[in-house]
């Protein structure tokens, strides 16, 4: 649902689910996300990676510095024609094999000289 930029959205009733009349979907965004995705599952190829034990590890997007040009509006004015990029960190991972944890043998607590005469003086006293 686009709760910020909604003037001239139309409604769908699929956007109920949401509480809203309006909705649409984000396809510019998805066909970018998209785009990544086959570009990392061809690296993880060109690394001799098993691609169908590849799962998405961390996604992470932040704000770009926005790019600035002008448009040229009436009476010899000049506004400003911003686009707002952003940075798409996405890193993919291979699953491992679980491997169980041998036992380890209990090993005996040690203690200091202090906290062998504290504990001295707890059962003495």
């Amino acid at each position: 649902p686009f709760r910020k930029y909604k003037g001239t959205i139309g409604r769908t009733p699929q956007a109920k689910e949401f509480k809203l009349s309006q909705g649409r979907w984000p396809v510019k965004s998805a066909k970018i996300v998209l785009g990544l995705l086959r570009n990392a599952e061809a690296n993880a190829e060109f690394k001799n990676l098993d691609t169908d034990n590849l799962f998405v590890e961390h996604v992470q997007v932040n704000a770009a510095q926005q790019g600035r040009r002008r448009t040229y509006r009436a009476h010899g004015r000049i506004g400003p024609y911003m686009n707002c990029p952003a940075h798409v960190e996405l890193i993919l991972s291979e699953k491992e094999e679980t491997v169980e944890k041998p036992d380890e043998e209990v090993k005996a607590k040690k203690f200091t000289k202090k906290q062998l005469a504290m504990r001295r003086l707890k059962v003495g006293g």
